[in-house]
């Protein structure tokens, strides 16, 4: 059952050193609009801005008449940001939480699917008829009972496969946590999960806003849940998720514009257009469909530009001499001598792009979903585009039934298509893929290749973030020369710098 509460918000330090001391003395002050209102008041009152959170701490009402004044009426967003507010979330969907995840200036730490139960823990849709329900259930009971069947047989395989970790309780349950990690390629994308969820108040309202046009039911429940946690404690700041209390307040009708009608009449134009075209496979997972020319030479050209002052256009031609005399390495090695795994690189890497067309498993998705600052554009899911099989499924001579729970969570996804199509993705499998487009600058490329390549990363990410590396290195071989898992970086360091 999906359940949002509000684990915690920000409040003014002074009313928390109050409240040690004497206790709550009543006021309606315990709350993270005061900040939001005095820092609002910066800009036009001499007053230091101490004074100005001690009045707004003294008249909460006046503070959130003046928050939403400046934040609605004179358009200034930003001081909503002051407000952050934190979530649990329990009992929603894989399918529903990357509706949630879009947002690209939250936090999330979601649990892992290691340490999900399986006991009922899966969401069934509102959408589905009575019949559609019995189906649905059913087809789920049969992809839990193939987990059941699957994992001791991978988690024997991994202890067999990994001798040296059978001495430390820690290894032991990371050999677990690998079998179950494969067995769940087989559990449906209704599975629950639950989520630390942190965003501030001005995030907050898009979200809200965006969450309640999905076509899902799950996730406007969630959106209806969210606003209703976060309306007592920062009213003034999320009052256009309310259109009533807008309109109550302003006198003007809140216009949600392509929020409400952007992905319907997208969705029309495309079909439109392509209806001629049925979608297929590539050949290969990963492709680099478009990339920066010459990236080597302009990140080369902006390093110079953000030191030298000069002009962007002298600094790309002081870096195309480079290349002629073939000095650029040499330019290079000076600028990242001393680089470490965890230093990030300077800003001119982020001018630099490289797009990439991926299919990639639900389960791969889930981690590359969190590198938030690069583009994401991810297609429905479908089941024309296959599913990933972990190698350990294969080794362990379980091919068949994974086989079999595919073909069965395909021709359920078939089923539901004809009367409830928004709530078919629900049984499909962590196996399943989907396509998305990503536009990766190269600083973002270094960190996905740290973090996922490194040898403690699932496997699955570790082959897709490797192929775009390897992409990205064959067209930038100087300025990605260093990126890599954090785990072998030394070796790299030193064949790049002898």
């Amino acid at each position: 059952m999906l359940e949002v509460i509000l684990a915690g918000y920000n409040v003014d330090v002074e009313v928390l050193e109050k409240l040690k001391k004497e206790g709550w003395d009543g006021k309606n002050n315990v709350t993270p609009e005061t900040i939001s209102a005095a820092y609002a008041r910066i800009s036009r009152d001499p007053r230091a801005v101490t004074e100005l959170r001690t009045d707004a701490r003294e008249e909460v009402d006046k503070a959130r008449k003046s928050n939403e004044n400046i934040v609605f009426k004179m358009g200034h967003h930003s001081v909503a940001e002051h407000a952050m507010l934190n979530f649990d979330i329990l009992g929603l969907s894989r399918l529903a939480v990357e509706s949630l995840q879009e947002a690209r200036l939250c936090g999330y730490t979601e649990k892992s699917q290691r340490y999900i139960t399986l006991e009922g823990d899966y969401v069934v849709p509102e959408e589905l008829n009575k019949e559609s329900v019995k189906l649905f259930k059913d087809a789920v009971a049969k992809q839990v009972d193939a987990y059941k069947k699957a994992f001791p047989i991978l988690h024997e395989y991994q202890k067999k496969k990994n001798p040296s970790m059978l001495e430390s309780k820690r290894d032991l349950n990371t050999i677990e946590g690998w079998a179950k990690e494969d067995a769940r390629y087989m559990l449906a994308l209704a599975t629950e999960c639950q989520l630390g969820f942190s965003s501030n108040a001005r995030n907050l309202e898009h979200i809200i806003r965006k969450l309640k046009y999905s076509p899902l039911a799950e996730v406007r429940a969630l959106g209806k849940l969210l606003y209703d946690k976060a309306k007592d404690v920062v009213p003034s700041l999320i009052i256009l998720s309310d259109p009533e209390a807008f309109k109550k307040q302003f006198g003007w009708d809140v216009s949600d514009g392509l929020l409400a009608t952007g992905q319907e009449k997208l969705e029309s134009a495309a079909s439109e257009f392509m209806k001629d075209t049925a979608p297929e496979k590539s050949a290969d997972d990963i492709n680099l469909i478009y990339h920066t020319e010459d990236p080597d030479t302009k990140v080369i050209a902006s390093l110079l530009a953000s030191a030298s002052g000069k002009p962007y256009n002298q600094c790309l031609k002081a870096s195309e001499d480079m290349k002629k005399e073939g000095k650029q390495k040499d330019f290079v090695k000076k600028v990242l001598n001393g680089l470490s795994e965890h230093d990030s690189l300077y800003r001119g890497f982020e001018t630099v792009n490289f797009v990439f067309d991926i299919a990639l498993s639900s389960s791969a998705f889930a981690q590359m979903k969190r590198h938030r600052m690069m583009t994401i554009i991810k297609q429905p899911y479908d089941k024309v585009m296959g599913y990933t099989i972990p190698p350990s499924i294969k080794e362990t001579g379980q091919e068949g039934l994974f086989k079999e729970i595919m073909e069965l969570s395909e021709e359920t996804f078939v089923k539901f298509g004809k009367n409830s199509p928004e709530a078919a993705a629900y049984i499909l499998a962590n196996a399943h893929k989907r396509r998305i487009i990503v536009n990766v600058n190269l600083r973002e490329m270094y960190h996905i290749a740290r973090l996922r390549m490194d040898k403690h990363a699932q496997w699955d990410i570790q082959q897709v973030s490797g192929s775009m590396l390897k992409a990205v290195q064959k067209i930038a071989p100087l300025t990605a020369a260093l990126a890599g898992g954090k785990h072998n970086y030394k070796e790299i360091y030193k064949s790049f710098f002898g």
